[in-house]
């Protein structure tokens, strides 16, 4: 399901900033209102749980990766500002609720002390995918002349028949515990809800304008843009499950510390940088930080109610995607005065980000989800 996810969505990702710009015209302001539309279904990610009141969470994944096989084949034939909003709404709808069950069943079906592994690997595997879209793109793109239309339709379409494959094929996995069907938010896990939001703020910095900087200041091209998308999965693809590995072994706090440490010396970087091969290697090694965001999820794991993984994995989009809602629109107007800036307040954020990272505990669990809580123990019968 990882690998089908990624075959259309990194076919799109590639193609958009190109699409955007030349195609639409699109410039900072327009690209901004765009991604602001495709966080909104992201937003809305808690609603998750009212679906899973009628279908089980398994098949509700599978129909979300429908429509996002669906909206990305359909959106070479709007090329229009508004018609790359529609299908950004129909194709994220689909992305972000597929996102919201595949965290939630990766968390019940993974055991606790194998999930950092197994994440890592599930990364690797969807890594393998984009290895694959963007590798067939960076070499038919030029050499057979292709169009948008023709790429997103493809890569499209490929999508909806692996769903049907997978819908036809796949056996029907039990967790172990029963989820609660009704939206939780409970004090204890503030800071796994913390951690969230700013990572939503962090996403944007990279998946946003760190792109659209690569095409609008360096004048890359859609092979070029391929090639680096490459160069992150090749990453993903190999280190991944090293990673999971070292986040088992070393603790969540240890590799978050080091992801946020890192991201304040690339956001900063970014806002200097005049060199398009540095712009590249600052991208490459923004993405690979990416890889220690299981430390997250693992750390909830931890902390969690075996109940509410599935109502928290809604709730935690949402929260993910409020910062992600408002960032790009607001962040593109400030882009279009001064692109600095944007890369100096991402820099800002992942210090606090650092922050709250110094409070996870180096053992975390139930009742102990922050450093200097205090349990009290249970009274006497």
């Amino acid at each position: 399901m990882s690998a089908t996810m990624q075959l259309s969505f990194a076919s799109w990702w590639t193609l958009l900033n190109n699409f955007a710009v030349n195609e639409i015209g699109f410039t900072g302001k327009e690209i901004g209102i765009q991604q602001s539309i495709r966080e909104i279904p992201g937003f809305l990610a808690f609603t998750a749980i009212f679906v899973l009141l009628i279908l089980k969470e398994q098949t509700f994944a599978l129909l979300a990766l429908l429509a996002l096989g669906i909206g990305v084949g359909i959106t070479g034939y709007f090329p229009t500002a508004w018609g790359l909003y529609f299908t950004t709404i129909v194709m994220s709808i689909g992305f972000h609720y597929y996102e919201t069950a595949n965290q939630s069943l990766s968390l019940q079906w993974f055991p606790k002390d194998q999930a950092p592994a197994m994440m890592g690997k599930v990364m690797s595997v969807a890594a393998m995918a984009q290895i694959a879209a963007y590798g067939i793109i960076f070499i038919t793109w030029k050499t057979l002349h292709l169009s948008f239309e023709t790429v997103f339709a493809i890569a499209g379409g490929i999508t909806i028949v692996m769903v049907i494959f997978l819908w036809l094929t796949f056996p029907q996995f039990q967790t172990t515990v029963p989820q609660n069907k009704k939206l939780i938010l409970r004090k204890r896990y503030w800071l796994y809800y913390a951690l969230t939001f700013m990572g939503g703020a962090r996403r944007q910095i990279f998946t946003v304008f760190a792109g659209f900087m690569m095409v609008e200041k360096f004048g890359y091209h859609v092979h070029e843009i391929s090639a680096l998308f490459l160069i992150n999965c090749v990453f993903n693809m190999l280190f991944a499950p090293k990673i999971g590995q070292y986040i088992g072994r070393f603790g969540e706090r240890k590799m978050l510390t080091i992801e946020y440490i890192g991201l304040i010396g690339v956001f900063v970087a970014y806002a200097f940088v005049s060199s398009p091969w540095v712009a590249a290697t600052l991208y490459v090694i923004d993405h690979a930080f990416f890889a220690m965001s299981i430390a997250m999820k693992t750390y909830f794991q931890k902390i969690a109610d075996p109940a509410d993984i599935a109502p928290t994995a809604g709730v935690a989009f949402t929260i993910n995607h409020i910062a992600a809602v408002v960032i790009p629109a607001a962040f593109g107007l400030i882009w279009l005065v001064s692109p600095a800036a944007v890369f100096l307040i991402g820099a800002g954020m992942a210090t606090i980000s650092l922050i709250f990272a110094r409070l996870v505990p180096t053992d975390p669990e139930e009742g102990r989800e922050w450093i200097g809580k205090i349990t009290r123990p249970a009274p006497a019968e």
